[in-house]
């Protein structure tokens, strides 16, 4: 993050910085551009961090150790606190003003947010970075929290590192270190905890120690007459340009098994070669990057940083849209809110850097206060200026309060989803149904359904039981289509797969072809297969309905329930993530289902006995 006025001042790096920042914003404001990777910005801000605070312990000081301790710390407070404590009242106000699921956990985010513990705060409280459904409001602090972990250990683990007689010791002993982090990185990740991972300071602290062992490679390092002449200075430029270079490959790699931590690496090692860089005698490319408006942005990073994501949630929140990537068929379209949300940003992060940010460093928290005292006593436009900020401010403070005490227990995702538990509880708890023999499909009944799903049959379960009463569903949380074939296997072994057998498991992830094939040889001739489509704010979606309808088209006895046309023109009956149905948005997904098996069954009755069922070849 941006530096303290104390911080030695190097070309390039608020440029680097704007570019890490706008990553990261290009990610998260904008997820239909090709930035899919844009989150290894906060990687760059690692090493950042790590050179730049590195540095200015190793600068040579007069004063004592404790001295040099307390004051680095009380530096890092003015820079960081001011700040985060305008995001984190201002936003909790107007999460407050505009209520539901956006104020759920918050009183445990602003304790993980202020306590600089949100990472581990997180972890505790099962968050999934990744997930698009109900993002936190101040999600974004767990770098904050890492950075600051680092602020507070990092001075005292380097008197002894010192003790280290030898420099490039010290670098080998940092890149070892950086190296141990990142294999643990890899070990949780391949052990499928990618957010434990990737919030973990122990596991994600590589960034940080490759910025402490460039800051020992580069403590004294000479300013000789070669190093300013032509070829170097061409040189110096092109290994920046090959850093920068290696950061925007990673931001536009997807997520995969490479990212964590290969992805973040490839972008620490770009950021290293660029602060080299910056860093040379008389450099060309930090002249370059440091340009305007970069070097405004770069200054400003770590407000816009902070501002961006809570303002991204409570724009879609205020709108009725989701947080989330293309495919949302929402009023207002995705690059509507991101243009929104940056915009507050920007101007949010200016208007507090320039009147509370500078102020608080010049200065420090008893001069400020002093000088608040003194507004007070001068002339009645100043003291109303001040009143009015104080006013603001503790408004602030009691609107954040009000967040907290008001905070429902749940999301209303959440809500229906405990919903469907229950009535999958109660379901099980009356006596299994006496099939029914094949019907008219006037007389279809509940006892000739099987019933396979995602969380949204789970959450629009109660509605199928009244809608079908006798129902067989099977459905849990987070199920992908990689799932179904070995559920339905299960039950056919067992004898419980029925005459109609509905799946529903698009919204979690692409489908394929071949587990389709799976699931509808294990279905069989003489039972029906409906594939119900999905809806959701996710990039997938379109491809995952296209490819259920190729496939239900390519063959007899299966049809395509539509329940992604049929909530599309009632969002307003989905949960705050623009996923999960309520009360009513479950009846139409039990109508949808009931519609698509009747269908089925009048195809089956109409096709001659030849055609009853045919293998995919497709």
């Amino acid at each position: 993050m941006p530096s303290s006025p104390h911080t030695p001042r190097y070309a390039g790096l608020d440029g680097l910085r704007a570019i890490a920042v706008g990553l990261v914003l290009l990610y998260h404001l904008f997820p239909e551009l090709p930035v899919v990777g844009g989150f290894v910005g906060v990687d760059v801000f690692f090493v950042l961090s790590g050179f730049l605070i590195t540095s200015l312990l190793l600068r040579p000081s007069r004063h004592s150790v404790r001295h040099r301790l307390v004051d680095f710390w009380r530096r890092r407070a003015r820079r960081l606190l001011p700040a985060l404590a305008i995001v984190l009242t201002v936003c909790a106000t107007a999460a407050w003003m505009i209520g539901g699921d956006v104020q759920v956990g918050i009183g445990r985010q602003l304790l993980g947010a202020s306590s600089f513990s949100y990472n581990w705060v997180a972890l505790l409280g099962g968050s999934d970075y990744f997930s698009a459904a109900e993002p936190e409001l101040f999600r974004n602090v767990w770098s904050l929290a890492v950075e600051e972990q680092f602020y507070l250990l990092w001075p005292l683990l380097l008197l002894l590192v010192l003790l280290i007689p030898a420099r490039w010791v010290r670098v080998a002993f940092a890149l070892g270190a950086a190296g141990a982090s990142a294999w643990w990185m890899s070990v949780l990740a391949g052990s499928g905890e990618v957010t434990r991972a990737y919030f973990g300071t122990d596991s994600h602290a590589f960034g940080l120690l490759a910025g402490i062992a460039l800051a020992f490679a580069a403590q004294s390092m000479p300013d000789a007459a070669w190093m300013r002449r032509r070829p170097a200075l061409i040189g110096g430029a092109a290994l920046g340009a090959s850093g920068l270079a290696l950061i925007v490959f990673a931001a536009l790699q997807p997520e995969s098994s490479a990212t964590f931590p290969g992805m973040l690496l490839l972008a620490s090692a770009g950021s290293v070669l660029a602060i080299v860089s910056g860093i040379l005698p008389g450099s060309w490319f930090g002249r370059a990057i440091d340009v305007q408006p970069l070097r405004w942005i770069g200054d400003r990073s770590y407000g816009i940083y902070l501002w961006h994501w809570p303002v991204l949630v409570l724009v879609a929140a205020a709108s009725g849209s989701a947080v989330a990537g293309p495919g949302m068929a929402d009023a207002v379209a995705p690059w509507t809110i991101g243009v929104t949300a940056l915009a507050i940003s920007l101007v949010a992060a200016a208007v507090s850097y320039r009147f509370v940010e500078m102020p608080l460093r010049r200065l420090g928290f008893r001069r400020s206060l002093q000088a608040v005292r003194l507004r007070l006593r001068r002339s009645p436009a100043n003291r109303f200026a001040m009143l009015s900020a104080l006013t603001v401010c503790a408004l602030a403070l009691g609107g954040a309060t009000a967040a907290v005490a008001s905070a429902p227990p749940m999301t209303t995702s959440e809500r229906t989803i405990r919903d469907g538990e229950q009535a999958l509880k109660d379901a099980a708890a009356q006596p299994a149904p006496a099939p029914s023999p094949s019907a008219s499909p006037a007389a279809l009944t509940g006892d000739q359904i099987t019933a396979v799903g995602d969380s949204v049959m789970l959450a629009s379960a109660p509605s199928l039981y009244t809608l079908l009463p006798g129902i067989d569903v099977d459905a849990a949380v987070s199920r992908s289509i990689w799932a179904g074939p070995e559920i339905i296997d299960h039950l056919a072994a067992a004898g419980k797969l029925r005459e109609h057998v509905v799946v529903a498991l698009g919204t979690n992830g692409a489908v394929d072809l071949d587990v389709l094939q799976k699931i509808a040889a294990t279905v069989g001739r003489d039972r029906d297969l409906v594939l119900v489509n999905a809806y959701a704010p996710r990039d997938w979606i379109a491809g995952v309905n296209h490819d259920l309808e190729s496939f239900a088209s390519a063959r007899t006895g299966v049809v395509v329930a539509d329940w992604s046309s049929a909530i599309s023109p009632h969002t307003d009956l989905l949960a705050g993530d623009k996923i999960h149905p309520g009360s009513r948005g479950g009846d139409i997904f039990a109508e949808v289902v009931e519609k698509a098996i009747r269908a089925a069954q009048q195809e089956r009755e109409n096709r001659p006995s030849a055609l009853k069922w045919e293998p995919f070849n497709g």
